[in-house]
């Protein structure tokens, strides 16, 4: 976990995967359908991400691909990344597929790039051209991240416009409109 204490790296760590153990697991109890105290191997199961990583780095897991990482997300993204509602799949899509990608497919890296490029020109086109009353439908369907770029571009332009209506202005500093006086005493040696 790279921010302990940042609430959106926790909720990111929260979210769930799919997982094939590679070996049994005595004394653990996943799930009400458990009742053994052990999982077998080959079994199946989602896991939150935080808890796949750790076994998956003692070899004791197989990641797979999440649905919001799916097959039909990737040609919907492909089609036209600005229409999918990614808020919907996982509310910490880019986040998420950067924790994810080195450990389970390595594509996932490249989706993502791609949907947040196509994206982020239409999030700041959002934010500087609509209005208050379109604004909340617009951010239903943004991801949090996207939501975190869409609030900063708002507040980046009210702050542009204030500065503009009647903020302080540039002005010649009180220095350079001084004349010189001629060096008349200049000794050359």
């Amino acid at each position: 976990m790279a921010n302990y204490y940042d609430i959106d790296d926790i909720l990111v760590e929260e979210e769930f995967v799919p997982v094939l153990f590679n070996k049994a697991v005595n004394g653990v109890r996943i799930d009400e359908s458990t009742e053994k105290g052990f999982v077998e191997e080959g079994s199946k199961s989602e896991l939150p991400f935080w808890l796949a990583r750790e076994l998956h780095l003692r070899k004791a897991v197989t990641i797979s691909s999440p649905s919001c990482f799916n097959h039909a997300t990737r040609v919907e993204i492909q089609a036209d990344a600005g229409c999918v509602d990614l808020r919907s799949r996982c509310q910490y899509f880019y986040e998420f597929g950067c924790k994810l990608a080195p450990l389970c497919d390595k594509t996932i890296g490249l989706l993502i790039s791609h949907a947040f490029r196509i994206r982020y020109k239409e999030v700041l086109h959002k934010a500087h051209t609509t209005a208050c009353a379109t604004a909340s439908k617009i951010l239903t369907l943004l991801t949090k991240e996207e939501t975190n770029l869409y609030e900063a571009a708002q507040s980046s332009m009210a702050a542009f416009r204030k500065w503009r209506m009647g903020g302080p202005t540039l002005k010649m500093a009180s220095v350079l409109g001084r004349k010189r006086k001629p060096d008349e005493g200049l000794l050359l040696p």
